[in-house]
């Protein structure tokens, strides 16, 4: 919550104080100038129209809160290019007719929110070789999260997007909760989990919950319960702090969501399993590695942050101790860890500091003598 309020009085007060610089900006260009004339009064209100007109017209293309993405972005470039032309005026000590500050903002951004949005939309296999003294032969396990069915796409979508996973020919694949979201809808989730159902992944696929999955807003048209019986339906374990050994050859341990209260330790959870396989973990807040290392677990895979989604917010995220890692592998303790990006995003549609993915994770254990 400190987290999120934190990014609430930030997204405030760039909205509030961008609007105003952005207002007395915008009327540098050419056009409003000519239309204003000497009348400053004017010019502000044509750049504040102008910021408006653009904010509504972004708002009714994608949604408000996306709108609010591409206004901080523009802004953010008014301010890059006003710093670098101040500098350039200095440093010749002359003005250019051209605002060139303004345009190269604008093409700066567009060209920015373009690429955000084509890296979201469209999905890229991340691939990771990883390598354990434990003799579980070579397994070449697939892993998504944060999907949140019907946001970037919807249940026909997945399905799309499950066969080039399936082409990969994994042994298993993991799926680190957020399949769905407050926003989901039944038919859309029905469809991806029957989707899920008639793939041919030898060790089958294996679910967690994350925070969004159990749904807080009364107007979602099915439960946490029914999420549940589809996916049993369909064939999918569902692993609520649970583990199972598969084919005699490692541990599939799936954690509740960290907001979960009635949560397991990772301790309790590993107690009593036979160290010498391979543990995989699945737990979709990468925020608890450090209980995770000194366990006998030799892979977590997590999604939730979206890779950060926002230069720089992996790096804030971090600093907030919000969570471990933002994106990508590292090793502690002998235990390997992963964070994805997501296959996927929520209510945005553009990811700016990563790209929307598939893991695969191609695990080769000891030789035997």
């Amino acid at each position: 919550m400190r987290v999120w309020a934190l990014i609430m009085g930030a997204v405030f007060l760039g909205m509030t104080g961008g609007t105003i610089y952005l207002s007395f900006t915008v009327g540098k260009f050419g056009l409003i100038r000519r239309l204003s004339g000497d009348r400053i009064w004017l010019r502000r209100i044509m750049g504040f129209g102008a910021v408006l007109l653009g904010f509504c017209l972004a708002a009714r293309v994608t949604s408000v809160i996306n709108a609010i993405i591409i206004f901080l972005h523009t802004l953010a470039f008014f301010l890059i290019f006003g710093l670098i032309m101040r500098i350039v005026k200095k440093i010749t000590g002359r003005d250019t007719r051209i605002f060139w500050q303004g345009w190269l903002a604008i093409v700066a951004a567009a060209l920015t929110m373009t690429w955000g949005y084509y890296s979201c939309m469209h999905v890229i296999k991340t691939e990771y070789r990883l390598t354990t003294e434990k003799d579980i032969g070579s397994l070449r396990a697939a892993f998504i999260s944060d999907s949140h069915i019907g946001a970037t796409f919807d249940g026909d979508g997945f399905a799309e997007e499950l066969r080039k996973i399936e082409s990969e020919k994994p042994d298993i694949l993991l799926i680190g909760g957020d399949f769905v979201d407050d926003w989901s809808k039944k038919d859309d989730f029905v469809r991806a989990c029957e989707a899920l159902g008639q793939t041919k992944f030898p060790y089958g696929v294996w679910y967690v919950f994350g925070n969004h999955d159990a749904g807080s807003m009364a107007n979602r048209d099915f439960s946490a319960d029914e999420l549940r019986s589809v996916m049993a339906e369909n064939g999918i374990h569902v692993m609520e702090d649970e583990s199972e050994l598969i084919d005699g050859r490692f541990y599939v341990v799936g954690r509740k969501d960290k907001s979960n209260r009635s949560r397991k330790e990772i301790a309790e959870l590993v107690a009593g399993l036979d160290t010498s396989k391979f543990i995989l973990v699945l737990d979709h807040q990468p925020h608890d590695y450090a209980a995770e290392a000194d366990s006998p677990a030799d892979l977590v895979l997590s999604g939730h942050t979206h890779g950060g989604q926002f230069f720089p917010f992996g790096y804030v995220g971090k600093l907030l101790n919000t969570y471990d890692r933002a994106y990508g592998y590292e090793r502690r303790n002998g235990t390997d860890f992963i964070v994805s990006s997501g296959i996927a995003d929520w209510a945005l549609l553009f990811k700016t500091g990563t790209r929307s993915e598939y893991v695969i994770a191609e695990i080769e254990g000891a030789k035997k003598p």
